[in-house]
């Protein structure tokens, strides 16, 4: 308990003042402080256990639907784990691995029309992830580059402006919505499960491609996480409902508002995630490492540590 009391006292202000920075007004004070107190400590207090029990760099995945708030949760555990813990923390994201969208195009023409839109597995670069974990793992580590995805041109930053990773970090979030996903099987994948994939894939060509990727390539990716956090969201309605918010937000940071959403892509955008989002919820439930279960109002009902 004192070192509870200890890290809270040390993390407090930090916190707070990354909320506010993040426009994050829908919460009451001490909402917000009951939320650090009874459940980013104790999870912070997980990992650093867990990466003291590997002793080397901690491979963390975290996921959850869009909008769910992953990159938040990211960076709180970030300024925990490294204001009181002292540990050196890289998060990354799955999104920032989006293939250009001239590769997309190129999947678009060769396989199926709906990979132009990123999203789905299949339109990440999975070498680039690869690579980015191997040099990690290397002895001796080398300064190395990662890639930065613009979701407002929706394509991937020139290298100038990568991000340099200097130093090799104690513990690595990587944060997506599909991170831990598995694939379904094929008798699942044949039955459409909303208007796009009705309409759109109707011989199922794009799905069947998707669980290929699922079932082969990011199985391998996932398999050299260590352990999950996995954020479940009171139903799918929900993921409309924060997506919608999130634009917003994103809205309010652009100067010209050409690439943001409408409601009505929004709609169609989340279409493209939702197959995979219900089944994450089956699986992940069941099997990851920590599940935080969330109420309709972005707040953390109960958080359940499993291993």
């Amino acid at each position: 308990m004192q070192l509870t009391n200890e890290c809270f006292n040390s993390v407090k202000k930090d916190y707070l003042q990354f909320l506010n920075k993040e426009k994050i007004f829908g919460k009451s004070r001490k909402e917000k402080i009951k939320s650090l107190k009874k459940f980013y400590i104790p999870t912070s207090f997980w990992i650093e256990n867990k990466y003291k029990e590997k002793g080397k760099t901690l491979f963390l995945g975290l996921s959850g639907g869009q909008g769910v708030g992953k990159t938040t949760v990211a960076e709180i555990f970030k300024i925990i784990l490294k204001k009181f813990f002292k540990r050196r923390i890289h998060v990354s994201s799955i999104d920032d691995f989006y293939k250009t969208i001239k590769d997309r195009n190129k999947m678009a023409k060769k396989i199926h029309p709906l990979f132009k839109t990123r999203g789905v597995p299949g339109t990440h670069d999975i070498n680039l992830i690869k690579n980015f974990f191997n040099a990690i793992n290397k002895k001796n580590f080398k300064k190395i580059k990662l890639p930065k995805f613009d979701k407002a041109k929706d394509n991937r930053l020139g290298k100038k402006n990568w991000i340099s990773l200097k130093k090799k970090p104690d513990i690595i979030i990587f944060e997506g919505w599909c991170v831990g996903a598995k694939p379904q099987s094929k008798f699942l994948i044949k039955k459409p499960i909303n208007f796009l994939e009705k309409y759109e894939d109707k011989n199922s060509k794009w799905r069947k491609h998707v669980n290929y990727k699922l079932r082969n390539e990011y199985k391998k990716l996932f398999a050299s996480l260590d352990y999950f956090i996995f954020m479940k969201i009171p139903n799918f309605k929900m993921v409309f409902k924060w997506r919608l918010l999130q634009e917003k937000k994103l809205r309010q940071k652009l100067i010209l508002n050409k690439k943001i959403m409408s409601y009505n892509e929004i709609k169609r955008f989340i279409m493209f995630y939702e197959r995979i989002t219900l089944q994450m919820i089956k699986d992940l439930t069941r099997s990851t490492s920590v599940l935080m279960i969330l109420k309709n109002n972005h707040e953390i009902k109960k958080v359940i540590f499993r291993s």
